[in-house]
């Protein structure tokens, strides 16, 4: 029988989650067990903050997201903020709020993802709080890293004529979430305990949507080539969103070329099959957490040489604007249809 959060208590279910993970980072001179954590900057380093808010209802369904998934996501969504400052995680912290639908089994199971992304880079779980919310799960994961002052990257950085790369490939994400709200609905129109959502051979979209990976290999590689950005992001509301931040903040103009945007071929097809632009997927899709970033056109003989990183434009003078070049050679206008939170939100509350 699953145990009711009321019959544990609040202090035990802390105790519970958080006693059994033992700190690795250097860093952390005390976890979880005091009124506060207690950490040191690296002599030389700063420290870099970043903090996300995730809404049952609004950014995931547990219709369809299994809470050992969300909570390695919620982790990794952090840690990807973290790499696109080109900084190192050490630490998070964890505050969720749980409503009466909950057992403790089930918030085990959330915090076994938690751990697991944790573990993957050697990061610590140092406090965080628990409380009562009315209106389903609620997660605020901060993650804390480090890098020394001169190697952190802005997205203010780029100059006229970098290069424009990406890691991985994009619009993946975006698919397998319209692929899990196909089989919903399907489900909703006949819900039978027997149901078997269709997702054979579009695995891979399933997972980059459910399971996404920080991209801290790619930090790894580019300092193995000696390579640090000008300008740097991850991809969580679309690369063209994305891109006019990065244009915004660093004053420069876009040249983004259609032709070299990578997409998978699971993507293509799946776009393809639900009647979707694959480009305009990967354009606007979102929660892809790959890495964009601008180096100076000197790298470009080094980063052809870095396996899943792809040039895929350049920058210009800022007058210039920020463009989309067609494979016929023509300039469309850069626009911003991302992923959005609030319109999420209304369009819940409208059903």
């Amino acid at each position: 029988m699953p145990t009711p959060i009321a019959e544990l208590g609040e202090f035990a279910l802390i105790d519970r989650l958080t006693l059994q993970h033992q700190t690795t980072q250097s860093s952390t001179l005390k976890g979880v067990g005091d009124d506060a954590a207690v950490l040191c900057a690296p002599e030389g380093q700063v420290q870099v903050v970043t903090t996300d808010l995730l809404l049952e209802g609004v950014h995931f369904d547990l219709t369809y997201v299994p809470l050992k998934h969300l909570g390695y996501k919620a982790v990794m969504v952090n840690l990807s903020d973290v790499f696109a400052m080109n900084a190192k995680p050490a630490q998070i912290t964890v505050s969720i709020g749980i409503s009466s639908k909950f057992s403790v089994e089930q918030i085990d199971e959330l915090y076994e993802g938690i751990y697991l992304a944790a573990s993957r880079f050697g990061v610590d779980v140092v406090g965080g709080d628990t409380s009562a919310s009315l209106n389903g799960l609620v997660i605020s994961i901060t993650a804390l890293g480090y890098a020394r002052q001169e190697e952190v990257v802005y997205r203010s950085g780029a100059k006229p004529t970098d290069l424009i790369c990406v890691s991985g490939n994009l619009g993946a994400a975006y698919m397998g979430l319209m692929l899990l709200e196909r089989e919903k609905r399907v489900f909703e129109t006949d819900p039978t305990p027997y149901f078997t959502p269709d997702f054979d051979g579009r695995e891979y979209l399933i997972e980059r949507q459910l399971k996404p990976e920080a991209r801290g290999d790619v930090i790894s590689t580019l300092l193995s080539h000696g390579i640090q950005p000008t300008a740097m992001l991850d991809i969580s509301d679309g690369l063209s969103s994305e891109l006019l931040h990065l244009a915004q903040a660093s004053h420069v103009g876009i040249r983004l070329y259609e032709e070299r945007i990578p997409i998978d071929h699971e993507t293509f097809a799946a776009a393809e099959d639900l009647h979707l632009s694959p480009i305009a997927v990967a354009l606007n899709g979102g929660e892809d957490y790959e890495l964009l970033f601008t180096v100076p056109l000197s790298y470009a003989d080094q980063i052809r040489t870095i396996p899943g990183v792809h040039i895929i434009g350049h920058t210009t003078e800022a007058d210039e604007g920020c463009h989309l070049i067609t494979g016929d050679g023509s300039l469309s206008p850069l626009e911003a249809q991302g992923w959005n939170a609030q319109q999420k939100l209304q369009e819940n509350s409208q059903k």
